[in-house]
């Protein structure tokens, strides 16, 4: 499914001219986001239901995802890098569309999944220090069976009661629910976008592979697949991994070229890299 199909950007020249006429002022030696997309002839993009922005640091393809995802007002988690003129320059940006936009779609970055695993460890420490305060009630309640002496004492007598009856860990998990479930940092990143992805809506991801193991990148990239060819989903995804930029039928944008160009996965300068690292070392394999 393809919503989005198009995102102009202002040209470097209008850019300029945009800077000669402006009379804002600014404390930083920066017109951000201005000049940085347009530094590397970057003036469209045309998408597909998979568009992956590859590209190394500073080229650029962060900043495209949090224009688009400003100019359409996609629903982001986290804050981002956002100056004074950013609100110029997106008035000077323009999209195409094939359908309307569903209204729960999305911008997800790293910043988003670090928030999330963050946040459930929080919950899972005030989960721990509870437990902690029950292996210390049911130790108390196995020697204070003696110090019940009527039914004013009838709750406490439940309690030591159960505490007589059941293990330490059953008492422990008859009063308290389990933590919420915590594995690696990478397996709760993927089950972030499990959850976080609905069906029938735009995504735009920002390096998903931070905290996922080559296991969990390639988990994801079929789930991803799977996303937008049986769930209506579209996806404009930023990535260095090897293992996404592999999507079958995904149209990649090599943001290091200048100009901007669309190449296959196999061309880019960053996994030929890989390939010759382990094309190097293949005797290491046998």
């Amino acid at each position: 499914m393809i919503y989005l199909s198009s995102f102009r950007f202002p040209s470097w020249d209008s850019e300029y001219s945009f800077r000669l006429n402006n009379v804002k002022r600014t404390c930083y030696n920066t017109m951000y986001p201005f000049f940085v997309l347009s530094r590397g002839g970057l003036s469209e993009l045309n998408f597909t239901e998979v568009t992956i922005l590859c590209g190394g640091n500073g080229s650029g393809k962060t900043t495209a995802l949090n224009v688009i995802a400003e100019k359409l007002a996609l629903s982001r988690g986290t804050l981002f890098n956002r100056s004074s003129f950013f609100g110029d320059y997106l008035k000077m940006c323009s999209f195409g569309r094939e359908r309307d936009i569903p209204a729960h779609s999305a911008v997800i970055t790293s910043d988003d999944v670090f928030s999330y695993m963050l946040d459930i460890r929080a919950v899972n420490e005030g989960v721990d220090m509870r437990r902690e305060e029950l292996f210390e009630e049911y130790n108390r309640n196995k020697r204070e069976l003696s110090s019940v002496r009527s039914l004013d004492d009838y709750e406490r007598l439940k309690d030591i009661v159960a505490s007589r009856r059941l293990t330490q860990s059953k008492f422990v998990k008859s009063r308290l629910g389990e933590n919420i479930k915590e594995q690696s940092n990478g397996e709760s990143a993927f089950y972030y976008f499990t959850q976080k992805i609905k069906d029938g809506g735009l995504y735009l991801l920002d390096e998903p592979e931070n905290s996922l193991a080559p296991d969990l990148q390639l988990r994801l990239c079929d789930f991803l697949c799977d996303s937008a060819r049986f769930y209506g989903c579209q996806f404009i995804i930023a990535t260095h991994s090897p293992f996404i930029l592999s999507m079958r039928g995904a149209r990649i944008y090599d943001m290091d070229d200048s100009p901007v160009s669309i190449k296959k996965w196999t061309e880019l300068k960053n996994v030929r890299t890989y390939y010759e690292f382990f094309k190097t070392r293949g005797k290491d394999f046998e």
